[in-house]
């Protein structure tokens, strides 16, 4: 179990763990240990909006540090298949190309546009936090789409039999995995629902309609899912949950008034 801990930090963050030997044997509860990298950076960002209380920090450089914070933990393995994605699915070619360019390590124009929008909807959104609730929130989701996409790498159909994500899904008990995921997924929604009903409903459910996107899209465009696009995903689900936590709060407040 320690050494399944040790591969999903190894592999999906920076944070410095114990080296292991790279085996199946090592590997079979990895993906159940994929959330935690959330609850890690969940926990940093709750911990600097507290710092930016302390100090009185301005929203614009919280925002940037919170974007950081991310990019930080995981290396930006996940903005990787982000920009291998985006670059795959403007190239208009066909599925077997699409397959081919998301393995290229080169970075394309679209990839490229795309991340730098992407970043700077983040941050932006991030400018609007204002509250440690919806920060609690937000910390919440981060575990909630590795969950997510931790259950998708198991139960949704492979677009190629090797790569990156099979050398985690194959060796996994398939049955423990996706029973510890579900449990993560609804203690995740559980705790953003007790932090703010409106907000947490607002944000599981959106979570829950990019995760139906996110299997007819792989289907439809790549034959099933890859590495690249379980990162696409995470990236996608973690910006739906911001937005969502953000705009139903305003919501709130404009109802209230």
């Amino acid at each position: 179990m320690l050494k399944s801990l040790c591969s999903a930090f190894l592999m999906y963050s920076r944070i410095p763990v114990p080296e292991i030997e790279w085996n199946e044997e090592n590997r079979r509860y990895a993906l159940c240990f994929f959330p935690l990298i959330g609850a890690v950076i969940g926990a940093l960002l709750l911990f600097w909006k507290w710092l930016c209380f302390r100090l009185a920090v301005g929203q614009m450089l919280f925002a940037v540090v919170s974007v950081w914070i991310s990019v930080l933990i995981t290396g930006g393995i996940h903005l990787d298949g982000f920009c291998d994605v985006t670059d795959a699915k403007f190239s208009y070619a066909s599925r077997e190309r699409k397959l081919e360019i998301m393995a290229d390590s080169h970075v394309g124009a679209f990839a490229v546009m795309y991340l730098g929008i992407y970043l700077l909807l983040q941050t932006g959104f991030y400018t609007e936090v204002d509250s440690v609730q919806t920060a609690g929130i937000i910390s919440c989701g981060f575990i909630l789409s590795r969950a997510l996409s931790g259950l998708s790498a198991v139960l949704f159909r492979s677009a190629k039999k090797q790569g990156t994500l099979q050398s985690f899904v194959l060796p996994a008990y398939r049955n423990i995995t996706i029973i510890t995921l579900s449990m993560i997924i609804l203690l995740s929604c559980i705790g953003m629902v007790l932090i703010s009903s409106v907000q947490g409903i607002c944000c599981a459910v959106i979570s829950g309609v990019i995760f139906w996107y996110y299997r007819r899209f792989a289907y439809k465009t790549f034959g099933g899912i890859t590495g690249d696009t379980a990162g696409w995903f995470l990236q996608i689900c973690e910006m739906g949950i911001l937005v969502s936590a953000i705009l139903s709060e305003k919501i709130m407040e404009v109802v209230q008034l």
